[in-house]
């Protein structure tokens, strides 16, 4: 039985589909959770469901104001920040001839260097305290690349790659970095693919279906607790067998 009571936990990207199915389980296994987002609306929506959780603003982009709000998260955890899953992400698809510097940057700075930040700036909390869990919420086309998606694959690539490196760093310290690649997930996102190509990603996957936000939700929760306590430096994939590292 998994139980996160007195664990504290900051949840990027809190306010999507996979976001919300993580707050879902996180609270009801009694952790304390700080939730990150950039839609105060939603992040209040969330407040009004979950009343233990500390909702907090923060564009995680504006890379100069990282490690204050660490710091904000911090203090709000009574000095102790137990875990942290960078779930946050965009995507800016398109052919790489037709892509932009622009879309190219937004989405290596949001999903790559955020996280590296992120991190850096809670592994500085965490040493103090010679405990700590990272968790990277990556992507199974970091791995398989994918059609229209260069900057997206690269980013979430380099996120996994960098977990290693970090876990590497920081394992004698007793701090736990790992990494959960979704395959196709039931969200927002995938809505937008049409149905044709929907049907030809679904005839890949060996348990004939998308996954749903809480397939993710489940594999955090576990990250998150002492279960997972001698596993570091992994990718854990949960795609329905569509790709095995």
């Amino acid at each position: 039985m998994i139980n996160l009571e007195n664990k504290n936990i900051i949840l990027t990207g809190a306010t999507g589909g996979i976001g919300n199915a993580i707050v879902d389980t996180l609270v009801s296994l009694k952790a304390n959770l700080i939730v990150t987002g950039t839609n105060e609306k939603k992040l209040e929506e969330l407040k009004s469901k979950h009343q233990s959780i500390i909702p907090l603003k923060q564009d995680i982009s504006d890379h100069a104001n990282l490690e204050s709000f660490i710091d904000k998260c911090n203090e709000k955890l009574n000095g102790r920040i137990d875990i942290l899953i960078n779930n946050a992400g965009i995507t800016k698809d398109n052919l790489t001839i037709r892509m932009d510097k622009e879309e190219w940057s937004k989405v290596i700075d949001l999903n790559l260097t955020s996280t590296f930040l992120l991190s850096k700036y809670a592994i500085k909390k965490m040493l103090k305290k010679k405990y700590g869990k990272i968790i990277n919420i990556t992507s199974v086309v970091g791995h398989t690349g994918n059609l229209g998606q260069a900057n997206y694959s690269a980013s979430k690539g380099g996120v996994s790659s960098m977990s290693k490196s970090l876990s590497l760093e920081y394992a004698k310290k007793n701090i736990i970095i790992n990494c959960i690649a979704p395959g196709f997930i039931e969200t927002a996102m995938t809505e937008k693919i049409n149905e044709d190509y929907k049907n030809q990603l679904k005839s890949k996957i060996p348990l004939d279906r998308f996954g749903t936000p809480q397939d993710i939700a489940n594999c955090s929760a576990f990250l998150c607790s002492d279960l997972s306590n001698y596993i570091t430096g992994q990718t854990i994939h949960v795609n329905g067998g569509m790709y095995f590292s």
